[in-house]
């Protein structure tokens, strides 16, 4: 059994739902790689120094504090955080409910599980039903572990998942970006290109069944290791490979629509599965919110 992360509860208009907050993310397939110092491929460790005596500091001797001056702290423990406004650390605020849609990509950070803790089960419930049949999402704040995040909250089956959101102000602006602008008369798309790359989409159109995919370049990092291991090459640095620049193209080197063309009548060399969507409750994305009709 997981153990929680936070505990508090859903407020919305005058309804208080108690829950309990999980991490989403599973972190035990990923490729842990240790740091070596390349001159006798010992283990790299990390020490936490005071700064003024150079000694190792324990854990349970470090305390957080604020910079108010140069070198002028005030010290903040986690009841001095707790204190500053009780309500926004043990409530998950919502402040409005949004189309799911409206909301781009872009925005979304972390994903946590919520689920019901005792005596709310029915009334998460009912948000649940309501985000689901309305296919909006619940915009609310949240301070989690000395900071307040905006987050989105979304049903996923029979579950209520808390999307951490970034702030507008820390999304960088589109305009800061060079792009093939839609209204550009150079680069104006014709109806005949369109129609294919239409026709590539949709003839690669498939379910989305996350359980198929998996991280492929671990496997090959892995494979590599034992060969390494093989050929008793443990301690062998290979060196970087200076990459060839590839060739400049023209502007009208590449057919485009030749290459959709192509493209189309291949159907692609892996062509996206057909059969019904195998559906995987824990790894279901946390954006499907409208329920089916």
């Amino acid at each position: 059994m997981q153990r929680s992360l936070w505990k508090g509860a859903i407020s919305f208009g005058l309804v208080h739902i108690p829950v309990q907050m999980f991490s989403a993310e599973d972190r035990g397939h990923e490729l842990d790689l240790t740091m070596l110092d390349k001159r006798d491929f010992a283990p790299i460790g990390y020490k936490r120094i005071n700064k003024d005596t150079g000694k190792e500091v324990e854990w349970d001797d470090i305390v957080k504090g604020y910079e108010y001056e140069k070198d002028h702290f005030v010290v903040l423990s986690p009841e001095d955080l707790r204190r500053a406004n009780v309500e926004a650390t043990q409530t998950v605020d919502i402040m409005t409910f949004v189309d799911a849609a409206e909301v781009p990509v872009v925005y979304f950070e972390h994903p946590y599980y919520l689920t019901p803790d005792k005596g709310g089960e029915k009334v998460y419930a009912l948000l649940r039903e309501a985000l689901a049949r309305s296919g909006m999402m619940g915009i609310a704040q949240v301070v989690i572990r000395a900071r307040q995040h905006l987050v989105a909250l979304l049903p996923m089956g029979d579950m209520i998942v808390m999307n951490t959101l970034r702030y507008n102000d820390e999304i960088r602006a589109i305009d800061d970006f060079e792009l093939p602008r839609s209204n550009s008369r150079k680069l104006a798309l014709q109806e005949k290109e369109i129609e294919m790359a239409l026709a590539l989409v949709k003839g690669m159109a498939g379910d989305f069944e996350p359980e198929q995919y998996h991280d492929t370049y671990r496997e090959d990092v892995l494979a590599l290791v034992q060969r390494k291991i093989k050929a008793n090459q443990t301690r062998l640095i290979t060196p970087s490979e200076e990459e060839e620049e590839a060739p400049a193209r023209g502007d009208n080197i590449v057919d485009l629509m030749a290459l959709l063309r192509e493209s189309v009548n291949s159907r692609g060399k892996a062509p996206a599965k057909k059969g019904p969507a195998k559906k995987a409750a824990n790894h279901e994305p946390a954006r499907k919110t409208r329920a089916r009709a």
